[in-house]
């Protein structure tokens, strides 16, 4: 069996007993470690060295490594989205950080959560992305989010107008600091914060969430995912952002630019004790009276 392991540069030096427990335990189970080479940089005599492969970058991954395990938070699994990209292998984060909705195995679960994975004790959970196109082909080859595509201006800005169409017919304008296109996966992270609803992965929807909106009649909005969005942005100031979870580019002139589902899915590695609802009652601390936390 072939293991990746990525992650990010680590600021807090107390983490480092935890990555050592898990190639510890990923070499006492035999498999083939492959370390992403960010994450072999980093870890260059900061830990006890076991024998693993550094996985540079280009290298190839579809049929070849079986599963990604990301050492950090959601943050740290996102950016691992733009690896995975449509290759279809599995990743399982675990969560070195706070809250952690999409990164679900805690410190103390490391080997627990390995031993199953190296057994294939656990379920896919396929979950859908969203792509952005445009006239400039601003983002790339990078242009799929995984949680959200954001409209969004400048912190030093004023407010800009965002024209959105729903499969070609006019829909809204939002006058205010953005909007927020969420996935289901998403509907709980920035959608969330701006008074987005939760939504199930399998209801196949999207959420589009205005925020700070001028108007305070506008709410947001579930839409089917098969539907395709189109935006038109004015803006007053010099520039604005449009982000993919974590990439985001500065749009300095008037484009127009499409959102619509993906046309690949992320695998999602989901532990026999796991499920959605224990995740959300864990992470939200629902059905705990708060007074005492």
């Amino acid at each position: 069996m072939r293991i990746a392991v990525y992650g990010r540069q680590f600021n807090d030096q107390a983490v480092l007993p935890f990555i050592q427990h898990v190639f510890d335990n990923l070499s006492q189970h035999g498999v083939d470690i492959y370390v992403h080479h960010q994450l072999n940089n980093y870890l260059s005599g900061k830990i006890n060295t076991v024998a693993y492969h550094v996985l540079n970058e280009g290298e190839q991954i579809k049929g070849f490594i079986d599963v990604f395990i990301t050492l950090g938070g959601d943050g740290t699994l996102l950016d691992m989205v733009s690896v995975i990209s449509d290759s279809g292998v599995p990743v399982i984060g675990i969560n070195f950080g706070r809250l952690g909705f999409l990164a679900s195995v805690n410190k103390s679960d490391i080997a627990a959560a390995i031993y199953a994975v190296v057994n294939n004790q656990f379920t896919l959970d396929s979950r859908g992305l969203l792509s952005v196109d445009s006239e400039l082909n601003i983002l790339g080859k990078d242009n799929f989010a995984l949680n959200d595509i954001t409209i969004h201006k400048r912190d030093d800005s004023a407010m800009i107008t965002t024209h959105m169409f729903l499969d070609g017919e006019f829909l809204n304008s939002y006058w205010g600091d953005g909007i927020i296109i969420a996935t289901a996966t998403g509907s709980t992270a920035y959608s969330l914060s701006c008074g987005g609803p939760i939504i199930f992965p399998e209801s196949n929807s999207i959420v589009v969430t205005p925020v700070s909106p001028h108007n305070l009649n506008v709410r947001p909005i579930v839409l089917p995912d098969t539907c395709k969005l189109s935006f038109e942005v004015e803006f007053r100031s010099s520039n604005y952002l449009l982000s993919c979870d974590s990439r985001t580019v500065v749009i300095d002139k008037p484009i127009k630019f499409e959102v619509h589902k993906a046309d690949f899915e992320l695998n999602l590695v989901r532990l026999s004790n796991e499920s959605y609802l224990s995740t959300l009652r864990n992470k939200l601390l629902w059905g705990l009276d708060a007074r005492n936390y």
